[in-house]
């Protein structure tokens, strides 16, 4: 997710959370939650072929592996006309699913405002492959890689061959520039610098710049319950669960896409609409401890201290709203 900053949220929508916590006390910040998700990710598979030493991926043991056809339909069936940006993957490289470029087409179908993003480590990026997204509309396609030698590369993704990364990327890429796609299709590659990489950068920069829409080198990020402990909780609302929805390939949502081990969820599709569990009584005392900066609270938020940095500030009831 792209930072954000507190000029960039909208104001509270009709989905807000209880006026009272589970403790029967006023939140202490008032979050700008949208009516319904802005931005719905799709874990169709649970496999990579990468083993990233800083990834809890190999972890996951999900049943079924394959997302059913009629689960991720009938999720976007339920959401279209929403203007819904569509990430079908979680904690996987979508690549692996050879339906990628059938779902592509199946969320693009008869919505004119439904998008569709994918992150992808570029191994099983063939030229066939890409070819046919970029015909089937895909919106952003966003590259991880993590270094600009196998010698930088190889430690932080293990598993994968990095000269066969730059070569499917720098070709997907030729084919998105040469053949007119430059203007429909926002592309991105991006690392995460580390100590090791850190000299790589400006190089790194020179030849992915010219090549693509964006580069982005950012930094890494701490997935919950890997190694914090509880005094290290950030007692602060987040920024994760204002617009966006994450589902497993069993059809359960969960609170958050660093939810590898289903701690926090929040509804099941083959049970309830989108919508439904967007609004349920689950998601919203969820929603309504995280705005009391309650994550001690809530299981997987209790070993998580992301956002720490974030300024809060004008999210935050004053004290007549409170007693009010």
């Amino acid at each position: 997710m792209r930072p954000r900053t507190a000029a960039s949220l909208s104001p509270p929508q009709s989905a807000e959370p209880p006026e009272t916590t589970a403790t029967g006390a006023t939140p202490r910040w008032r979050m700008p939650y949208a009516a319904r998700p802005r931005f719905i990710q799709l874990e169709t598979v649970t496999a990579c072929p990468a083993k990233c030493p800083f990834c809890p991926q190999h972890e996951i043991r999900r049943d079924p592996p394959r997302m059913p056809d009629d689960t991720w339909r009938r999720i976007v069936d339920q959401t279209r006309g929403w203007g819904v940006t569509y990430r079908p993957f979680l904690t996987n490289e979508p690549l692996v699913d050879r339906r990628q470029v059938e779902i592509t087409r199946f969320i693009k179908a008869n919505d004119s405002t439904a998008r569709v993003e994918y992150n992808t480590n570029g191994l099983l990026l063939t030229e066939r492959l890409g070819r046919a997204l970029l015909e089937a509309g895909v919106d952003i396609m966003r590259f991880s890689i993590d270094g600009f030698s196998p010698q930088t590369y190889g430690p932080s993704r293990v598993g994968l061959d990095y000269e066969q990364v730059k070569a499917n990327t720098t070709r997907f890429l030729e084919i998105w520039d040469r053949e007119g796609y430059r203007d429909r299709t926002f592309t991105e590659v991006r690392m995460i610098e580390v100590p090791e990489n850190r000299h790589e950068v400006p190089a790194y920069r020179q030849y992915w710049g010219p090549r693509c829409t964006e580069v982005v080198v950012t930094q890494l990020y701490q997935w919950p319950w890997t190694g914090q402990r509880r005094e290290d909780v950030v007692p602060k609302p987040c920024l994760k669960v204002l617009d966006e929805m994450f589902f497993y390939t069993d059809g359960k949502a969960t609170l958050c896409c660093w939810d590898v081990h289903g701690r926090a969820i929040v509804g099941d599709v083959r049970e309830q609409s989108v919508q439904e569990i967007w609004d349920g009584w689950v998601a919203r005392q969820l929603r309504s401890l995280l705005d009391d900066g309650r994550r001690d609270l809530i299981t997987l938020c209790s070993r998580c201290n992301a956002y720490a940095g974030f300024d809060f500030t004008p999210f935050r009831r004053d004290d007549a709203e409170r007693d009010a």
